[in-house]
């Protein structure tokens, strides 16, 4: 890498994110069913109010027996029993076993007291009113006993866990309908009287509006509640109006736009002096940036220009959030990887470029150049590769820090 001894300017992208993560505390816990709960964290211990399985049940379908019963059976000289009973899966009246019989049984049915074995129904004739045993079986085969899995009043999950399909699946099973977790709500404002929906007729000199749609996914793609405001004007007062209306269902605002040093940049006119700060960050992309506490509300402003907002969001809020939601790891993977192909980047800032990278890879491709507009290059990607500060060139074999963004 060819290094150049040039002055930083700006607060760097770790200044920043420091003082970013400074404006949420660890928010409150609420109670939210299962269905809603995954990818959040556990605030609390679950203490499980049964346990796994809460009975001896069959695991086979087959016939329930005393392992005595049927000892030394083979196919040649198979143990022929009467068929006492049948249990289906969710039967409660079972019966105790008589020595010298069986019970029909099926998968998840309750183990009739007496019974300590099951023989699959594989290892029979199928019969209803006498079987024919074909194999021995010891006790406890094929038998799901009582708690063996979990034990009534035990911690089944710990405070701490993020909550994946298999600890969802393990509250359902104890019986939990509602956990304790805690989810951001995120107003996300996209401001620009130049935007139009998708889908829409775009007159000359508009363009269609992404940045709300990608901040929005990007919230709930980690487990937050997404709450967006669309198409606000370029207008002082019609953006305060729009905040004050739903500040009070969300516990952050982010926006996008506004923020750079032109004429009728809303979001600066609007918040500065009002508990907003807006600096520049020695990154490239997404240098102008501003973040503070405007009308209560905590606030992080992010540039307009797609990419800028996207990796603004990835490198600032999106931490941010994980840490008020309790996680226990707030950041992307990290690993180095040796550059394809050359790059420049300006000696003063911290370059995010683009890029490719396959598990297990030790190279990384880098996509598209360094524009703040180029979103196809951003789609086509999954990782960021990182140029430091200081760092004018990248030349291809290089190692370099890359993010990882897809896992």
């Amino acid at each position: 890498m060819g290094r150049v001894n040039a002055a930083r300017s700006g607060l760097t992208p770790q200044e920043y994110r420091s003082e970013v993560g400074a404006l949420l505390p660890t928010l409150p816990v609420v109670r939210l069913p299962l269905a809603r709960c995954r990818g959040l964290v556990l605030a609390e211990d679950v203490v499980a109010g049964v346990s796994l399985p809460p009975f001896d049940n069959s695991a086979m379908d087959g016939y329930a027996v005393r392992a005595s019963d049927v000892v030394g059976a083979t196919a040649a000289d198979p143990v022929r029993l009467t068929v006492a009973d049948d249990i289906p899966a969710g039967r409660t009246d079972v019966q105790p076993l008589t020595p010298g019989t069986a019970q029909r049984i099926m998968t998840g049915a309750p183990m009739p007291p007496g019974a300590d074995a099951v023989v699959q129904v594989e290892l029979t004739n199928g019969g209803t009113d006498t079987v024919r045993i074909d194999a021995a079986v010891s006790t406890r085969t094929h038998v799901r006993f009582i708690g063996e899995d979990v034990t009534g009043g035990e911690v089944v999950l710990r405070a701490g866990t993020v909550l994946n399909p298999p600890q969802l699946g393990l509250a359902a099973a104890v019986g939990v309908a509602e956990l304790p977790v805690r989810r951001p709500r995120v107003l996300v404002l996209s401001t620009g009287s130049e935007l139009v929906a998708a889908g829409e007729p775009l007159p000359p000199g508009h363009i269609y509006e992404s940045n709300s749609v990608l901040l929005a996914a990007a919230v709930e793609e980690i487990g937050g509640e997404a709450i967006v405001l669309r198409f606000v004007p370029d207008d002082v007062e019609a953006f305060r109006a729009a905040i004050a209306e739903r500040a009070g269902d969300a516990d952050l605002l982010v926006t996008s736009g506004g923020v750079s040093a032109g004429a009728y940049e809303v979001v600066k006119d609007a918040m500065s002096g009002h508990g907003v700060e807006f600096v520049r960050v020695a990154m490239q992309p997404g240098g102008p940036q501003g973040r503070g506490v405007f009308e209560g509300l905590p606030v992080v402003t992010l540039p307009g220009n797609p990419v800028s907002a996207a990796l603004s969001f990835e490198l600032f809020v999106r931490p941010t959030l994980l840490g008020a939601m309790g996680h226990p790891n707030t950041e992307r993977q990290r690993v180095r990887a040796r550059a394809t192909a050359p790059m420049t980047s300006p000696p003063n800032r911290v370059q995010y470029r683009r890029g490719r990278h396959d598990t297990g890879e030790v190279e990384v491709v880098p996509v598209g150049g360094p524009g703040s507009h180029l979103l196809a290059s951003f789609a086509a990607s999954n990782c960021l590769i990182e140029i430091p500060a200081g760092v004018a060139e990248v030349a291809a074999g290089d190692e370099v820090d890359i993010i990882i963004l897809d896992r």
